[in-house]
């Protein structure tokens, strides 16, 4: 299935590895330029590596996504090596395990400005040459505690919820102009980030990570967790030409796990 992508340019955040890779990855596929954002180099590279082994036209981008003085240069720099911004898929690291009472605010405003402010203001940078191409694609991957909150994740529940509420507004604002807003929501996805949840969890209570994950593989009714190339094929759909009439909307990618309709 030809989805429509090739020679459309993405700027995938958080593209250093997990989710983000595989995204990249999926994109470039399909004969996407990608540029690909991190904090790390090592894994920039990684990724670039992984991209031009398939035949990708990519480049990499260290990026603190917390300094928003950055923005401009760094879409400047790939608009010039690869050209305007597509797809924009925002993909922001997770803040540390935190319960929701008794946080230092300068925790919850540091937090603030990486996960939510970078997004609105890298998505702000972008919008006017969507409007002009009169097409684009915004994707917003969260997490499953924007649906149901998960426990000893407050600062993620919080924060990647007012994700929900910016993206479902932005996607009434943009429409007539060919440019769609969703979000994407992961279940129980086999990625480091994950690994490091159960990790953290069988730490607090004393048990196996394997007998966490395999409690936690109990509650998805595919019995399994995610990959994250199954994570990305969702994504690289909604990107593209096909997905046209899908905005405003909350996509799961779960397994089933989260119980409420």
């Amino acid at each position: 299935m030809d989805l429509g992508l090739r020679g459309k340019t993405a700027l995938v955040l958080g593209g250093g590895g997990g989710l983000g890779r595989a995204i990249a990855k999926a994109l470039a596929t399909e004969g996407t330029n990608v540029a690909v954002a991190g904090i790390g180099a090592t894994s920039i590279d990684g990724t670039v590596a992984d991209l031009k082994a398939i035949g990708g036209n990519c480049i990499g981008l260290i990026w603190d996504l917390a300094d928003l003085s950055v923005i401009n240069a760094n879409i400047s720099r790939m608009e010039s090596d690869l050209g305007s911004v597509d797809i924009l898929v925002n993909n922001t690291g997770g803040p540390p395990p935190a319960s929701a009472a008794g946080q230092d605010p300068a925790f919850w405003a540091a937090q603030f400005q990486s996960m939510v402010l970078s997004v609105i203001a890298i998505t702000d940078r972008v919008l006017p040459g969507m409007k002009s191409r009169g097409w684009g694609r915004i994707l917003t991957s969260t997490s499953s505690g924007v649906i149901s909150p998960i426990p000893n994740l407050a600062i993620s529940n919080a924060l990647r919820l007012s994700l929900v509420g910016w993206s479902k507004t932005l996607a009434r604002e943009v429409g007539k102009d060919g440019i769609t807003a969703n979000i994407v929501v992961p279940g129980r996805i086999a990625t480091s980030r994950v690994a490091a949840l159960d990790s953290a969890k069988a730490k607090r209570e004393g048990r196996s990570v394997e007998e966490v994950a395999a409690e936690s593989q109990r509650t998805i009714p595919l019995g399994r967790y995610g990959k994250p190339e199954e994570y990305a094929n969702v994504v690289a759909f909604l990107a593209s030409e096909l997905a046209a009439y899908i905005t405003g909307s909350v996509i799961r990618v779960d397994g089933g796990m989260i119980p409420s309709i």
